[in-house]
């Protein structure tokens, strides 16, 4: 790790652990179809609530422990059984509830070229953030690391936003979102 949490460099383990994140145990997941194989990434953006960064909203949904008395729009999501493989806070610290050998429930009704349920074949990524919030370079840093690891480990194909396999239904990342950031990754 470097300065401030953010992981310089990351591996992925033959448990579908990521041995720099932090894990914490979502319930949301199940296993892969037997003939799936991991081959997207998928990024999301995520604040509990809406537009507020750096509280327990987002592991306590991913937990199943989100108090919908808590705050107005928790009442209208604490129902929702979801997760994510990982989350990157706004400092860069990166979090895992799902290990990516395992189907997190990120998705949704989703389709990438042409084949549909998404989080049978992909690994979820969320970045605490807003659609028009511009993201942090730690977040940038960690995903980074992240992506690379992720190629390292699995025959990844593409890695898109919740918005292109959820187009009018989802809106993450968002506008903030700089992709060109993504494109000048390593491959």
């Amino acid at each position: 790790m470097s300065a401030g949490g953010v992981p310089t460099a990351l591996v992925v383990d033959d448990d579908g652990r990521v041995p720099g994140a932090t894990f914490i145990a979502s319930p949301n997941c199940d296993a892969r179809p037997e003939a799936s194989t991991v081959r997207l990434l998928v990024i999301h953006g995520i604040s509990l609530p809406p537009g507020q960064f750096g509280g327990d909203g987002i592991v306590e949904l991913f937990t199943n422990q989100l108090d919908p008395s808590a705050h107005p729009y928790y009442a209208t999501i604490a129902h929702l059984r979801v997760s994510s493989h990982f989350v990157i806070r706004r400092d860069g610290t990166l979090l895992q509830f799902v290990p990516c050998n395992q189907r997190a429930w990120h998705a949704g009704v989703s389709c990438w070229d042409g084949q549909d349920a998404c989080n049978d074949y992909s690994i979820g990524i969320e970045l605490e953030g807003a659609d028009d919030v511009p993201y942090e370079d730690a977040q940038y840093a960690t995903l980074g690391a992240l992506i690379h690891a992720l190629r390292t480990r699995y025959p990844i194909e593409a890695v898109v936003g919740h918005s292109d396999i959820a187009p009018g239904r989802k809106t993450d990342p968002g506008p903030a979102f700089d992709w060109s950031r993504v494109a000048q990754l390593p491959r």
